[in-house]
């Protein structure tokens, strides 16, 4: 496949004629903003949602999603955990990035497992973008 000018190969690659979109569920607004501000930057396209039922209800709706990047602090009747176990049971190729402001020791208080991938507070501030293209990249 041949790359169309102005289009940068990374979106190319992965999520073909959408480009790649990474869906953000995030309860504070800051920080979906954050996150959607770095995934951007990075030459992704990015959807924010402030509860796990939004996140589901995008996915369930069909609409293209490469990347899910969950705040593992999301609560309500889809908390991170159960929102991720929901998406992978739709979509079972569905790259998932918890990210948070808990330390990095923090990790095993969440319940992650440790193919799950986890970008914590202290990381640095492109952490989440590069997490993602790693998701990516472990996908193909």
């Amino acid at each position: 496949m041949s790359q169309r000018a102005g289009e940068s190969p990374t979106t190319h690659q992965a999520g073909g004629a959408y480009g790649v979109q990474v869906l953000i569920a995030g309860r504070r607004k800051h920080w979906r903003d954050e996150v959607a501000s770095q995934i951007r930057r990075a030459g992704y396209r990015a959807t924010t949602v402030d509860c796990g039922v939004d996140a589901m209800t995008v996915l369930a709706l069909g609409l293209p999603v490469d990347v899910l990047v969950s705040d593992v602090t999301l609560e309500g009747e889809l908390c991170s955990a159960r929102l991720a176990m929901e998406a992978r049971a739709l979509r079972p190729d569905l790259r998932i990035v918890f990210a948070s402001d808990l330390s990095d020791g923090a990790r095993e208080a969440t319940g992650l497992s440790d193919q799950d991938l986890f970008v914590a507070r202290e990381s640095r501030p492109t952490a989440i973008a590069s997490t993602v293209r790693e998701a990516l990249a472990a996908r193909n």
